[in-house]
């Protein structure tokens, strides 16, 4: 049997919902017109919230979610023809530049500012205005490709999380494979939740191949791999092995992302496997 099979169920490609959003480092930045408040989410905990100024009418600043496409250090103001880094610049100094629409992070953009006390208020053209200082704190924390949820709403910053599908309250980290001995690390974080390990699948998939097809009109996987048949609707929890249901703690979503839990492996594929706590690996 292929060490394959395991990690083909859930390929990530073939989800769709609301949270298809969020960066490889797991990080998430809100921003809610209601409050003028930005909050910054790391490894699913709300690690700092933020004053910031919007759009003068509540068009100017769209709503959705976006992705950081952009990062720019002393940004000029070309409008106006204000150096970058010039006190002059309505830009401040940092630019996170949001993909929205086609601009490709060119037009609207999470930056500093020039006047301090327009924070907090409905003033820009667009744009996300945050002190200076607030800035500098966030810009050398954000990825590129980090998801920015742009909203006007009364719930707390954690309910807009949670329900753009991110994951609080859990322990994210680095893990590794280890196949004969070989010890293999990937991108992606390992989640631990009430002590249970799920694994990322869309980077295993890539890691150790396979073979996988969708089936019309239901959504579920199907996997063929050596002597396995297995179809498995994401989220669910059961999967069907050869014709015979099994029951399986419930794939999920993480961040946008799929993800299986470990202890899946053996019921589902007969794949005995060991978690190695100490290395935070998988020994297969």
């Amino acid at each position: 049997m292929k060490l394959t099979l395991v990690f083909i169920l859930l390929f990530a490609a073939c989800f769709t919902g609301s949270a298809a959003a969020a960066s490889l480092s797991s990080d998430l930045i809100i921003v809610n017109k209601k409050t003028n408040l930005l909050a910054y989410f790391s490894a699913g905990k709300l690690e700092k919230v933020f004053p910031v100024a919007t759009g003068k009418t509540k068009s100017l600043t769209p709503e959705g979610s976006f992705k950081i496409v952009v990062k720019i250090k002393n940004r000029p103001y070309y409008k106006e023809k204000i150096p970058g880094g010039d006190p002059a610049n309505p830009l401040g100094d940092r630019w996170l530049g949001l993909e929205v629409n086609g601009t490709h992070g060119t037009t609207y953009a999470i930056h500093g500012n020039n006047n301090e006390s327009s924070i907090g208020k409905y003033v820009s053209a667009g744009c996300i205005r945050m002190h200076n200082e607030d800035i500098h704190w966030l810009y050398p924390k954000v990825a590129k490709n980090t998801t920015v949820i742009i909203i006007s709403s009364a719930k707390d910053m954690e309910s807009i999380a949670s329900a753009n599908g991110y994951s609080l309250g859990q322990n994210q980290f680095a893990g590794a494979f280890i196949i004969q001995g070989e010890v293999v690390k990937v991108k992606e974080l390992f989640v631990m939740e009430n002590s249970r390990v799920y694994i990322p699948l869309r980077e295993s998939v890539a890691l150790l191949g396979g073979t996988l097809k969708q089936e019309a009109g239901t959504g579920a996987l199907i996997i063929t791999i050596g002597d396995y048949t297995a179809v498995h609707k994401p989220l669910s929890e059961k999967a069907n092995v050869n014709g015979t249901t099994v029951a399986m703690l419930a794939s999920r979503s993480v961040n946008g992302r799929l993800y299986i839990p470990l202890s899946s492996l053996t019921p589902l594929f007969g794949l005995p496997f060991t978690w190695n706590a100490k290395e935070g690996a998988v020994e297969l």
